[in-house]
């Protein structure tokens, strides 16, 4: 027998394996977050702030400028990428709702990449199928809004923070990072607050690299000090919010993430037990309590803090100083709770016997997706929407019942984001031939949102000889709307009806 002995010598070329398996997850499940976030996103009609969205796309460059002077500035970066993709795309609900479910999938596979930087590579897994699951995450990946590219964008930062603390970066890499925390601003004004995370992060878990991430937030604050300052001076934007109470407890532990009690107290169950273990440790050794080594504490940390300091502060500023709150705009903080649930799982298995301790954090996950369901499914219905936005089955019946040359008048009693009138910009093939008798400026040649218009009233009363007119109605209060009153008034009769509002659905 010949005994053979080598001797490598060089520098070994290291393994790729512990990069490809973390690489490979994200992929897929990115891949798979995006394609369950696509998934029946057309379905629902537009409603109002996708209205904003939409209407905003179609403007020129010189139009957008004009109104984004006035109003809806912290939106205008979205508003231009939207710009761009709709002149390729189009504007149906399936081609703007397109870079939202994509965006979903980027904020997947960057949780993946977050937690098996910190964690294994399962624990990463298990992350990432929660947050392909949370009604946060698939409602998101249904709106033409700037949320869920906030979030990819925000846990993407959070990626870069992590990756710099780990490494000798120099200064030149955290100028990056506060490049990015720029851009992250001008998306969504509110993405500053995951300055204020990374903030109480570094301060924990990274003291060392206190001078070098003050330099990169200064610069991330300089930079985008124009769009913080207009922001403040278009604040006017949200009033709205005083006259909505959102700031309520069910909105807060159920809206906001889990759209369902039972999601809710399954993730918040979750949530607790990752948050106790993350104490407890903090107080033994490593050893002692291994579910919660040292990189899991950090990771554990960094998700509590990301998930509690937004809506925190939010909270504080909208009971003390303005209203400032909406469930949606908590949106970025959705992988913070996947992250969560899944080192709760994580901790429960490790306290089961070891035949079970593979299993049981993926049957928590599947119980946890299989009550995710419904809400999945319901945010899939025509009438979605802000409580059941009929618009699309609105024109639809317009297209198939009008006959070119009728008149049409809208609702003017609604809030804005229920403005009937809306459809027009949204659907403008199937109210083709109709005349708008009530406007007087499209919204286009305005630097205001919407277009102008006279009273119905007035515009009617102008009228001569006989006419066949379409009211599109919300539905009211008392059992006329007051158009009809008016046109009934008039002298015209009620010919024809039609209700195509449905119940409201789960959203």
């Amino acid at each position: 027998m010949l005994g053979v002995r080598t001797v490598q010598t060089g520098t070994a070329r290291p393994s790729m394996r512990p990069f490809l398996r973390p690489l490979g997850a994200a992929w897929t499940l990115g891949t798979v977050g995006a394609l369950v976030g696509f998934a029946g996103s057309w379905i629902p009609s537009y409603w109002g702030d996708e209205a904003a969205s939409v209407m905003s796309s179609e403007r020129s460059w010189s139009s957008l400028a004009g109104v984004l002077g006035r109003i809806d500035a912290v939106h205008g970066v979205y508003y231009a990428l939207l710009h761009l993709w709709v002149r390729a795309a189009g504007t149906s609900e399936i081609a703007t709702r397109l870079p939202s479910a994509l965006a979903v999938g980027v904020a997947v596979a960057g949780t993946v990449v977050l937690v098996a930087d910190l964690t294994t590579t399962r624990t990463a897994i298990i992350a990432g199928v929660v947050c392909i699951a949370l009604p946060r995450m698939t409602y998101m990946a249904t709106e033409a809004r700037s949320y869920a590219l906030g979030t990819a964008a925000a846990v993407w930062l959070t990626v870069l923070l992590v990756r710099l603390t780990r490494r000798r970066s120099g200064i030149g890499a955290w100028m990056g990072y506060g490049l990015a925390a720029a851009a992250c601003i001008y998306l969504f004004l509110y993405l500053g607050l995951i300055l204020i995370v990374h903030a109480a992060y570094i301060l924990v878990a990274h003291r060392d690299r206190v001078v070098l991430w003050l330099r990169a937030c200064g610069l991330a604050l300089l930079l985008a000090a124009p769009i913080v300052i207009i922001g403040y001076l278009q604040r006017e934007q949200i009033a709205f919010l005083a006259r909505r109470n959102y700031a309520t407890p069910r909105n807060v532990f159920i809206a906001q993430w889990f759209g369902d009690p039972l999601i809710a107290v399954i993730g918040w169950t979750l949530i607790a037990t990752a948050s106790a273990a993350l104490l407890y440790a903090v107080a033994v050794r490593d050893a002692e309590f291994p579910v919660m080594h040292r990189s899991r504490r950090r990771l554990a940390g960094l998700a509590l803090i990301w998930l509690l300091v937004p809506t925190a502060v939010l909270l504080w500023v909208n009971a003390s100083i303005a209203p400032v709150y909406n469930v949606r705009y908590l949106s970025m903080c959705a992988p913070a709770v996947a992250v969560l649930i899944a080192l709760g799982s994580e901790v429960i298995a490790a306290w089961a016997t070891p035949r079970l301790s593979a299993l049981l954090p993926i049957a928590l996950v599947a119980v946890l997706v299989i009550a995710c369901v419904p809400v999945y499914a319901g945010q899939r219905t025509p009438w979605a929407k802000d409580g059941g936005s009929d618009w699309r089955a609105a024109a639809e019946y317009l297209s198939q019942h009008a006959r070119e040359g009728d008149l049409i008048i809208f609702d003017q009693s609604t809030k804005p984001s229920r403005d009937p009138r809306l459809m027009t910009a949204l659907y403008p093939d199937r109210l083709a031939g109709l005349q708008d008798i009530a406007l007087t400026t499209p919204y286009t040649q305005r630097t205001r949102l919407w277009d102008a218009v006279e009273p119905n009233a007035a515009a009617v009363s102008l009228r001569s000889g006989p006419a066949s007119i379409w009211a599109v109605e919300a539905p009211a209060a008392h059992a006329r709307p007051d158009d009809i009153a008016m046109l009934l008034h008039l002298g015209f009769s009620v010919e024809t009806s039609q209700r195509t509002i449905a119940a409201p659905s789960i959203t």
